[in-house]
């Protein structure tokens, strides 16, 4: 095995590279489109239900089934990356949209009230109280997209995108193991790799925590 990474090394890093691309875009694009949609959920209660359902739904669409159909409707060749981009954002914002609910709906009533008791409108309560008071919430939930993009994204390999996954069927293929083995130890280095990723901005985000820790 190791011999094989040796040979193929720089193959496995822009392989990695790419799987990253495929994986961290819509973790970054689906997170600002949930936290609108997430808002959204926890101020009308009402609506909350069909957003979660719907988010719920969207995530029970098999990856293979959705790599396959988004061609169709955004009129891209179906090797097309951005097919896979679109499939992973509209999983991440399934993920998210009620973990940002959450959040927000953890922050502490009296919080809120003393925010308002300091002349806070809406839009800078929001912004400076409850989006920060939400960011661990929230970072949970985007841990867990994290590592779920980077697994679902290997799937595309099975309609010829190219990225670690790729590793996964020419190992099949060939009935070789070491493709799958390196292949499968990157797409946990990389896992780990955005949970840390994650929990770091999360303490930078989050001052307050450490200080009271």
């Amino acid at each position: 095995m190791i011999r094989w990474f040796l040979d193929n090394a720089s193959r496995v890093w822009s392989l990695s590279l790419t799987h990253a691309w495929l994986s961290g875009v819509p973790l970054v694009i689906g997170l600002a489109i949930a936290l609108p949609l997430g808002w959204l959920a926890h101020r009308l209660p009402r609506l909350r239900l069909a957003i979660t359902a719907l988010a719920g739904v969207l995530y029970t669409v098999p990856s293979l089934v959705l790599f396959i159909l988004l061609p169709l409707v955004l009129g891209t060749r179906i090797l097309d990356p951005i097919n896979v981009v679109v499939a992973m954002t509209l999983y991440t914002i399934a993920l998210l949209v009620r973990t940002v609910a959450d959040g927000l709906a953890a922050v502490p009533e009296d919080v809120r009230q003393a925010a308002l008791a300091m002349g806070f409108g809406r839009w800078r309560r929001l912004v400076g109280v409850e989006l920060p008071l939400a960011v661990p919430v929230i970072s949970a939930g985007l841990r867990v997209a994290a590592v779920s993009n980077v697994s679902i994204v290997s799937v595309a390999a099975l309609i010829g995108v190219v990225q670690l996954g790729s590793l996964f069927t020419e190992g099949f293929s060939l009935l070789y193991l070491p493709p799958i083995l390196i292949g499968t130890l990157a797409c946990l280095l990389l896992a780990v790799i955005f949970d840390v990723a994650i929990v770091i901005l999360t303490r930078l985000a989050t001052p307050w925590l450490r200080r009271t820790a």
